[in-house]
């Protein structure tokens, strides 16, 4: 009889590949760094070849262990995956869940929900990845992300939150300054900031009554946070869009103000995204549940709070 594979071997060498270092493996998987040691010993002894060259400072695959990682790292998943679905039908959730959420909205939308949830599913534990790059769910290894977006299609399995509404602002001493833009080409006069981490080259397009207009901004300042755009906007550097979230609190001030309130934006909304395939993880789906009963709910708080402002009358001034 044939003998069967190393699995384990090779899951443990995918994984010593992925973090580079066999005491980094140990910690990771919880066993002993002999554990390690002999799994990868072990699958050199079977193929006869060294698979990696390591000294206390280097780290280095060799040509076999660079044609072996792929297919390791393959059988990895795979094994993870048939894990994955076998715990989607169980009863308790547990395991980590991995959750990439826009730095923003994660820090005071979803950071301060986690609490009770960890408390409520003791066998459940989140890597909370707070940023505002685009994250590859898939090439990233994530179970789930919460964008903010008009999403364009895609294999990702969507769940819509709600809707995220983008408003144009600029402070009242910039308007004092440069002027009210009546007309969205208007803008092409005007000091714009810019946001960092689209992932086509920026434009901001407005319908109104069927018509539409586009404009790329231009202007000294672009930046990769929306909330690090809120001093250069109070401080009348320039105009920019925003999500509503992000710009409550300074519009209820009186520290910005809404423009060209006629014209719409493409509507964005709040989603929650998993990669396509199989079942969910128990875990990642009473995650996404928990989070879509809270964010609706105090989505309705807000709504109820929010004092409603009577525009202010156009200024005079250039465009």
């Amino acid at each position: 009889m044939a003998r069967l594979p190393d699995l384990e071997g090779l899951a443990i060498f995918a994984k010593v590949v992925e973090i580079r270092s066999f005491a980094g493996t140990a910690a990771e998987l919880k066993v002993s760094k002999a554990t390690v040691s002999k799994a990868v010993s072990r699958i050199e002894a079977r193929l006869g070849a060294r698979l990696i060259n390591r000294t206390s400072r280097r780290f280095a695959l060799t040509d076999a262990g660079r044609q072996l990682a792929g297919r390791a790292a393959h059988i990895l998943a795979e094994g993870e995956a048939a894990e994955d679905a076998a715990l989607a039908q169980a009863t308790v959730p547990r395991g980590l869940v991995r959750l990439a959420v826009p730095m923003s909205f994660g820090v005071l939308n979803i950071a301060p929900l986690l609490p009770e949830f960890l408390a409520n599913y003791s066998e459940v534990s989140i890597d909370l990845h707070l940023s505002d790059a685009h994250v590859d769910l898939i090439g990233e290894g994530f179970d789930a992300a919460i964008r903010i977006a008009v999403l364009p299609d895609s294999s990702l399995v969507v769940r819509r939150l709600y809707e995220m509404p983008r408003y144009l602002v600029g402070s009242p001493a910039y308007l004092k300054k440069h002027g009210r833009p009546k007309h969205p080409l208007h803008l092409a006069q005007h000091r714009c900031i810019g946001y960092s981490y689209t992932r086509t080259p920026e434009t901001w397009r407005f319908t109104k009554d069927g018509k539409s207009a586009t404009i790329r901004p231009s202007g000294p300042f672009r930046v990769n946070n929306g909330d690090a755009m809120i001093p250069a906007l109070t401080a009348g550097t320039g105009l920019g869009i925003l999500p509503e979230f992000i710009l409550r609190d300074a519009l209820a001030a009186g520290q910005l103000e809404r423009l060209l309130p006629d014209w719409s934006l493409p509507l964005g909304a709040v989603y929650w995204v998993t990669p396509p395939g199989g079942p969910r993880p128990k875990r990642v789906e009473v995650l996404g549940d928990y989070l879509f009963e809270k964010l609706s709910l105090n989505r309705k708080r807000e709504a109820r709070a929010t004092p409603k402002r009577v525009p202010r009358p156009a200024t005079k001034g250039k465009h």
